[in-house]
């Protein structure tokens, strides 16, 4: 589960990066980013539970900018550790203060942020906020409990999305959450935005409202749990004033809230983190996959489309060749074939010499016949267009997706269309040359099945084969008195149709009739399988083949294999 949020995280930061700036998607995609962020921290602390038990409690400070939360730290610290300033978004990385824990107690906190780098406090700067810092208290103060105090950069400067990474790792390995606002910033959109967003984590929760004085003390803590109540479904936590004193006034912890975080830890609850994370993936998973399934649902419609686009060139080429009463070629191919294979032997060598005395026209149809060399003519141009038409059909459909506001699924598929319209065009007619050549064997195969069916047919068989060096004699007579001028119009055509006929009108003539069935049967499956295998499977990739869409190309049997694991029985999950 844990490489699935990474993987998720990942696809939707490469996404958004890609994003125009005014998309209406880009918030939205934004939110689901921060919620993947804490998730995957909230696996990983799991993971720190799991490997390194005796790790101490953690306790984040967290709050919006120049709320004071380092000062905060210090005064529970009762020591000036964390660097305060009155500059907004001083703080840019996690700082932890271990108070009265032993080394052992929080030796997995590295391993738990990962490729965050541990560095000290010192050496920390804004050129690397992949990295946090991690330093042992010298004095005990009253009023924490044995922890390790996080403090924390804020959520709503300008720059926070820069650091924001850091935040919410430090937020998600917490037991106990202290959230301090001041009187200017207790009601910002912001605090609550975050408040709402870790509810699922169930930590205990203690707010410090900072910076008060007298006069508005009561109004402010009465609205500040108002604004709890309306956000959350909890009960609002205790609130602690801090009353706001100029330097060089000691900022103290009030007194009468000394037992406030100890107390507190004792609530942090660390069993059954599994449970709260299963039920807090739960409660976003739709939304985040969301975009993933409508990706899988537009590549669905993409391939019905080609698919569909496919079958109106399919419909073509058997209206413009395969059934036209024209323009079908490949059975008479066949009964030139089939005439090859009825010449007599001793007749054969004189008519040889004879066509070789012929036009062109003649020659290239006996080359076909004895030598297997395709005359593809109308087939091979019906196949060409109809390969070019189911990319301009496709092209046409795709601007219709796009102007009734289709998404970037769409706008990669006419990229990736027009990108690589030639390449697939190139491809399409290399196949359709290498479909025509191989499709002569079957073809042959024909004529061979009605040489076979003849031969059972000896007087039929003797007529045709009369007929045939009738005509070789009447080719030879012909071109010493024309010059070979028409010979393939006045003499092969009326003897191919003589032979035919004979065949048809024969006892044998239904057996022609399903061979030609099912030469056009084997010819339209061929043909299938040629925009199947080619065109077809071209079209389907062409959406991947750009740089400028917005695609998460997350497999859907990944989704739905982290989809179950997620819905597993309670002690059979595995997040890790």
């Amino acid at each position: 589960m844990l490489e699935f949020i990474q993987l998720l995280k990942q696809r939707y930061q490469a996404v958004l990066r890609r994003m125009e700036n005014h998309h209406p998607q880009r918030p939205a995609y934004q939110k689901h980013i921060e919620q993947l962020l804490l998730a995957e921290a909230f696996a990983r602390k799991g993971l720190l539970l799991r490997t390194h038990p005796r790790t101490a409690l953690q306790i984040a400070v967290i709050g919006p900018t120049q709320a004071g939360k380092s000062s905060v730290v210090n005064r529970l610290l009762r020591a000036d550790m964390a660097g305060v300033s009155p500059l907004a978004g001083y703080t840019v990385h996690p700082h932890g203060y271990a108070h009265a824990v032993n080394r052992e107690e929080y030796t997995g906190i590295p391993q738990y942020f990962a490729k965050f780098q541990a560095l000290p406090e010192e050496r920390l700067n804004r050129e690397q906020l992949a990295s946090f810092s991690l330093s042992e208290c010298p004095e005990r103060s009253p009023w924490l409990p044995a922890a390790v105090l996080w403090d924390t950069p804020d959520f709503d400067s300008i720059d926070a999305l820069e650091y924001q990474e850091g935040l919410l790792r430090a937020i998600a390995l917490a037991d106990v959450i202290v959230l301090v606002v001041s009187k200017e910033k207790y009601a910002d959109l912001s605090v609550w935005r975050v408040m709402q967003a870790i509810a699922g984590f169930r930590q205990p929760t203690l707010i410090c409202l900072n910076k008060l004085s007298e006069d508005c003390k009561e109004t402010l803590i009465a609205s500040l749990g108002q604004k709890w109540r309306d956000h959350r479904v909890d009960q609002p936590p205790e609130i602690v004033p801090l009353m706001f004193k100029k330097p060089p006034l000691q900022q103290e912890w009030p007194a009468e809230y000394a037992k406030a975080l100890p107390q507190l830890a004792g609530k942090a609850a660390r069993g059954g983190h599994a449970e709260r994370q299963r039920q807090w993936l739960q409660q976003h998973w739709e939304a985040w996959l969301a975009p993933v399934y409508a990706e899988h649902q537009a590549e669905h419609e993409w391939r019905l489309l080609v698919d569909a686009c496919a079958a109106e060139g399919l419909r073509r080429y058997q209206r413009d060749y395969l059934n036209h009463p024209h323009h079908y070629q490949t059975f008479q191919q066949a009964i030139i074939k089939l005439l090859h294979l009825l010449e007599l032997p001793v007749v054969a060598k004189l008519a040889a010499q004879t066509r070789r005395a012929l036009t062109w026209p003649i020659r290239q149809l006996r080359r076909l016949g004895q030598e297997g060399t395709p005359l593809f003519g109308q087939e091979e141009v019906v196949l060409r267009q109809a390969g070019e038409q189911v990319l301009l059909q496709l092209a046409d459909r795709l601007w219709d997706r796009q102007e009734s506001g289709g998404g970037g699924f769409w706008r990669d598929a006419a990229a990736g269309l027009r990108g690589r319209r030639e390449a697939i065009l190139q491809a399409h007619e290399q196949a359709v040359t290498v479909y025509l050549r191989e499709f002569q064997v079957d073809v042959a195969s024909a004529a061979d099945r009605l040489y076979v069916k003849l031969q059972e047919q000896p007087l039929l068989l003797n007529s045709i084969r009369a007929t045939r060096a009738a005509a070789d004699t009447a080719a030879l007579m012909l071109a010493l008195q024309a010059g070979g001028i028409g010979v393939h119009d006045l003499v092969l055509a009326p003897m191919m149709l003589t032979a035919t006929s004979l065949i048809a009108e024969s006892a044998i003539g239904g057996h022609m009739a399903r061979v030609e069935a099912e030469l056009k049967a084997r010819q339209l499956a061929a043909v299938q399988t040629l925009f199947a295998d080619g065109l077809q499977a071209l079209l389907y990739d062409a959406p991947k083949h750009t740089e400028a869409g917005n695609r998460f190309n997350i497999p859907l049997a990944v989704c739905r294999q982290a989809e179950a694991k997620l819905n597993e029985k309670k002690h059979g999950i595995r997040f890790f």
